[in-house]
């Protein structure tokens, strides 16, 4: 069963869903650009199963606050803020794309309080060709302001992000959407490579592998978890 709550994190209130046993080991999970934790809602009731989870709703995204200010640092220590509001020490943590980002920053900066890290699709800190971006017709579940500063940040990233990579002490699953992914899938392999104890696969369905292919995602998280 889902549950809907709030959390006060500084001056931002992060919406996030829950599902499974509420003492079971803690799963953290977070959406891409333009995403929500019902991105989630699939692989999260079937990892609850086996866990408590939590799919957070970013800043800027959902039902979370929109605050104006968007980094992919203000959103890992958002993550952070959550984790110490909801008294989770170690977490196992799972990012899409955006949320990838958000997700092996706090494992590199913060390696004490992730257990495992599950990378689903998510861009490699390397400099690449920034992406147009055409504003959508009709609302959106986001704040359109978060996309122009996280595309900058991803087409740019800070050279540390490359470098912190190899501080990652969590064992580390990266997934790959395949060809019909828009994502470098090449470039993936050198992020899996500078990561010391990681192992990619490629699951197939494209950048949304983790909603085609939500049973096979779980699964391979599940039996990453458990190893």
């Amino acid at each position: 069963m889902e549950d809907q709550s709030v959390v006060d994190v500084g001056d931002v209130r992060l919406a996030y869903r829950t599902w499974g046993d509420p003492f079971g080991s803690p799963v953290v999970l977070l959406h891409g650009l333009g995403g929500s934790a019902a991105s989630w809602e699939a692989v999260g009731s079937l990892l609850g199963e086996e866990w408590r989870v939590y799919a957070l709703d970013l800043r800027g995204h959902g039902e979370s606050d929109w605050p104006d200010e968007y980094s992919f640092e203000l959103m890992r220590d958002d993550v952070l803020g959550f984790l110490d509001e909801c008294d989770l020490d170690r977490v196992g943590l799972v990012g899409h794309s955006m949320g990838g980002v958000v997700a092996h920053l706090l494992a590199q900066e913060h390696a004490d309080r992730v257990e495992r890290l599950v990378l689903v699709e998510t861009p490699p800190p390397f400099p690449s060709a920034p992406r147009p971006a055409a504003q959508p017709e009709g609302p959106v579940d986001y704040d359109w302001n978060v996309v122009a500063p996280i595309r900058a940040q991803v087409a740019d990233p800070d050279p540390q992000w490359a470098d912190g990579l190899g501080e990652i002490v969590a064992p580390t699953l990266m997934i790959a959407g395949g060809p019909e992914s828009t994502m470098p899938q090449g470039r993936l392999a050198d992020m899996a490579s500078l990561i010391p104890d990681c192992r990619l696969i490629t699951l197939g369905g494209g950048h949304r592998v983790h909603e085609i292919h939500a049973d096979q995602v779980a699964q391979q998280i599940t039996e990453f978890f458990t190893s």
